[in-house]
């Protein structure tokens, strides 16, 4: 791997086995844009010498996946860099530490798995078109993490179907289908309006839960109103999901941490900034639950209402085809210009309109640009 590999060589973990082996997190906040989790580096306490050799890193990863082994028979800091899987594997992170520990536990193997990014002979990584011929220069098989996602999909179930009911709202009625996720017991709830098993195109909205904003109208973001337009706009088309995912409060930070980072933006940070200054990530929300939920309501093909292009590669990532993003609304105001703007400048949103609403209202004192929803009043859209 170091020879023909050349890149870093790291060590995938359950996060019991992290547990059980005392290792904390490399950094207090994890600013790398993919949070891959590392945590302290190590190395085996006995059988070494310097230790940066490859015998040497073979034995302290040989100790470090023993079961008999204990904290006591590695020390920190060392030169193999362990990494820290989610519990629920790809599904639950579409990532290669996920990837390398789940195909040891297929396999029936320990569920660890020592990984190294492959460059080529100019420094740059390799990419698909590279890998397959590397693969058949070394006589080696090839598979993604989509193939895993995929055989575990078929395999595997990580939620629970709770009861279904009718529940009418001021936009018509809907099926609110309760879910339960086996990774974590939390408890999610898709609103389904008509026929959408097996049906083509569907209009999805995934909605982030937002105590704040969805139940006490907070203006400091955008997420009540979303939340309206989402339901109007699947209401008026007679058939669709606004699927509600719980523990996303805060892009995933909780609600606690999301009203410190409110301090800290009082302060002057911004919505990223705040998150980071907590030594939280800007947003560690997973969408695996989310697109098990989907695919057990028969979705396959779907139009996601969004303005955030991540969202649509993180279900993407999990084999369900995103036909086309649908924009949201937009609504802005003299209290979540500035969040909506981060927004837009750091984390990427497409938010059409905001342009023309900054150089209209700069101050946002207006309310709200051209072709947004207007705030609710009394809990219900003029």
């Amino acid at each position: 791997m170091i020879t023909h590999g050349r890149g870093l060589v790291c060590l995938a973990l359950t996060e019991d086995r992290c547990e059980q082996l005392g290792l904390s997190q490399q950094v207090r906040r994890n600013e790398a844009p993919l949070g891959t989790a590392f945590t302290e580096s190590i190395e085996a306490r006995e059988g070494i010498t310097t230790g940066i050799s490859a015998p040497d890193r073979s034995r302290t990863i040989m100790v470090a996946i023993d079961p008999d082994s204990a904290s006591g028979d590695l020390v920190k800091p060392g030169h193999v860099f362990p990494l820290r899987a989610k519990s629920g594997g790809v599904l639950e992170r579409a990532g290669h530490t996920e990837a390398a520990v789940d195909l040891a536990r297929m396999a029936g193997l320990i569920p660890a798995g020592v990984i190294c990014e492959i460059m080529k002979d100019d420094g740059e990584m390799a990419r698909v078109d590279d890998l397959m011929g590397y693969a058949q220069e070394h006589g080696l098989r090839m598979i993604t993490i989509t193939d895993l996602i995929e055989h575990r999909r078929r395999t595997e179930r990580l939620i629970e179907r709770g009861a279904a009911v009718r529940l009418p709202t001021q936009y018509g009625d809907f099926t609110a289908v309760g879910y339960t996720s086996l990774i974590d017991g939390k408890h999610h709830m898709a609103l389904v309006r008509g026929e959408v098993d097996g049906k083509d195109d569907v209009l999805v909205r995934v909605h982030s839960e937002c105590l704040t904003g969805d139940v006490f109208g907070s203006l400091r973001c955008d997420c009540g109103p979303q939340l309206d337009a989402a339901l109007e706009m699947v209401a008026a088309e007679d058939r669709g999901i606004v699927l509600y995912m719980r523990g996303h409060e805060g892009r995933g930070i909780g609600l606690l941490h999301k009203l410190q980072a409110y301090q800290l933006q009082d302060a002057g940070s911004d919505t990223v900034d705040a998150n980071l200054q907590l030594g939280l990530p800007a947003d560690s929300r997973d969408y695996g639950i989310g697109a098990q939920i989907l695919v057990d309501l028969g979705v396959s093909s779907m139009r996601l209402l969004t303005n955030n292009p991540a969202k649509r590669v993180g279900l993407d990532g999990y084999g369900l085809h995103v036909t086309e993003r649908v924009p949201m609304p937009l609504r802005a105001n003299a209290e979540n210009l500035t969040y909506l703007r981060t927004k837009r400048d750091r984390m990427g949103h497409d938010l059409v309109g905001l342009d023309d609403f900054e150089q209209n209202d700069p101050t946002g004192e207006n309310g709200h640009s051209a072709g947004s929803t207007p705030v609710r009043e009394n809990g219900v859209n003029p």
